[in-house]
């Protein structure tokens, strides 16, 4: 094609460029605020730019050369063509019209090798649309990612639209992460797995079978909204996994629980390279998985150590335990010493009066004991201080609950092995995630969440939070273009012309 028949093919884009000079040139723009000719010219230009995008759309449907030999994924020849098939797409510019070639077949779907080229979707928006929902869903509501898009784009998408634009954007999470590859880290560096969950409040369809059937036996206060208390079951849980690296930091109980008085105290360890996961859909077992599955990209033959952080829930560390073993890697589980403080705190108001000053010297003395490595010892003296008081059992009930904890979970309490191996005791990164990927988004005040969106939000918080939105999104491309294009053309090749 001449360089003048590629020059009428812009023709409109051109007329419509002369349009916005000309008046920018007029006397009426020239009466106009900064402000003013800001929305003028925010509008122009994207009219603008939609007609060089329909220009060249319909300069690539004129240059569209006809195959001989159109093949689809059965081995079934396509030797039907028809000409100026048009469909819709709806682009961040406007909308548009793709002409192309028909490739049909009786009794068959057509073939659009067009499409294909483009790698169009399906659906009637755009990529650059369906990227542009999937960012503004994840940092707010799905009222202010469609008001964000009108204000970007000048396009009114429904509110609905944009919820299922963001779900069909991460259709493709846990491939990338299986295909993404890893920097090995420092021999030297502890490899921190974490596991933790928060619950979301969901709509009566997207509940677990038995958290549904609860609902429906619970009575309400209120007609319009949930009252405190119960919300308990209209939530569903969702399981959320770190990976993070760590330099050791070699520190003492007293570095933990010191005095003013002491001397400058070690730094706790710092997390570095931090991987987050998170699923409404996936139960615990699954996250985890996925969770062991990142641990083992960064050290694939075992040779760092590995621990887990947990807050001591019996299924995580099941879970933990499991999984280790099918993999055949050690790993070291430390219960989250908060949790420790929160449940001796708890037990010391079974002892003094709520506000007492000498509660917290007799927390101090306890907490010294367990990062010690007494957790058993602390145990008996809380009982026994609870015995010799003579206290009734509901007066001793939070007594009772630390010590049966720290019986419990005393495995998993071994802290002066690891304040001397300079790993960390305490899960606020897991804490963290909860808070960043779930209770931030989707905590929000009368949200009530559909199961896939919901997912899709925590996914994709999830991509930004890791650094990998931009590399997912050009794997996710890449996967449409096979999943809708390639998969249809035998042995998954799209033709081409000679």
């Amino acid at each position: 094609m001449s360089i003048s028949s590629t020059n009428d093919a812009f023709s409109a884009s051109r007329s419509r460029f002369e349009q916005v000079c000309c008046f920018m040139g007029g006397e009426a723009a020239s009466n106009l605020t900064h402000w003013e000719l800001e929305t003028k010219l925010s509008v122009d230009v994207r009219e603008l730019v939609r007609q060089l995008y329909q220009d060249h759309l319909d300069l690539r449907s004129s240059r569209e050369e006809r195959l001989v030999d159109v093949i689809d994924a059965e081995g079934d020849r396509h030797t039907s063509v028809e000409a100026d098939h048009t469909r819709s797409l709806q682009t961040i510019f406007g909308e548009v019209s793709v002409t192309r070639l028909a490739y049909r077949r009786r009794g068959k779907n057509n073939l659009y090798l067009g499409d294909a080229t483009l790698n169009l979707p399906e659906e009637l928006h755009s990529h650059g649309l369906r990227e542009l929902s999937a960012i503004e869903s994840a940092r707010g509501s799905f009222e202010e990612a469609t008001e964000a898009i009108r204000r970007v784009t000048g396009i009114g998408c429904a509110k609905r639209q944009v919820e299922l634009l963001a779900a069909r954007s991460v259709v493709d999470f846990e491939a990338f992460y299986e295909n993404v590859t890893r920097v090995q880290g420092n021999l030297g560096e502890v490899l921190v797995l974490s596991a933790d969950g928060k619950g979301i409040v969901m709509r009566p369809d997207a509940l677990r079978p038995a958290t549904a059937k609860a609902a429906g036996r619970a009575t309400v206060k209120l007609k319009t909204r949930l009252s405190r208390g119960e919300k308990h079951n209209r939530k569903r849980m969702a399981e959320v996994g770190a990976v993070y690296d760590v330099t050791p930091v070699v520190r003492t109980p007293g570095d933990i629980i010191g005095r003013e008085t002491d001397a400058e105290r070690a730094p706790a360890p710092k997390a570095a390279n931090k991987w987050l996961t998170a699923s409404v859909v996936d139960n615990a077992a699954s996250v985890i998985s996925a969770v062991f599955d990142e641990a083992q990209r960064r050290d694939p033959e075992h040779r760092r150590t590995w621990i887990a952080l947990v807050d001591g829930a019996k299924h995580q560390i099941d879970c933990i335990n499991a999984e280790a073993k099918t993999r055949g890697v050690r790993v070291s589980i430390v219960c989250d010493f908060i949790h420790v403080l929160e449940y001796l705190w708890s037990s010391a108001w079974s002892f003094f009066p709520e506000g007492d000053s000498a509660a917290e010297a007799w927390v101090a003395e306890k907490a010294l004991s367990v990062l010690q490595g007494q957790a058993s010892t602390v145990a008996a003296s809380i009982r026994r201080k609870a015995t010799c008081l003579g206290l009734d059992p509901r007066s001793r009930e939070n007594a009772d609950r630390c010590a049966n904890y720290l019986l419990a979970k005393r495995d998993y309490l071994n802290y002066r092995q690891a304040l001397e191996e300079g790993w960390p005791i305490a899960s606020g990164v897991i804490e963290g995630a909860c808070r960043h990927l779930v209770k931030d988004r989707l905590d929000l005040t009368g949200a009530r969440w559909g199961l896939n969106g919901a997912e899709a939000i925590l996914k994709l918080r999830a991509l930004r939070s890791n650094g990998d939105f931009d590399e997912y999104w050009r794997f996710h491309l890449d996967r449409e273009r096979h999943r809708v294009h390639e998969a249809r053309f035998a042995h998954g090749t799209i033709p081409l012309a000679a």
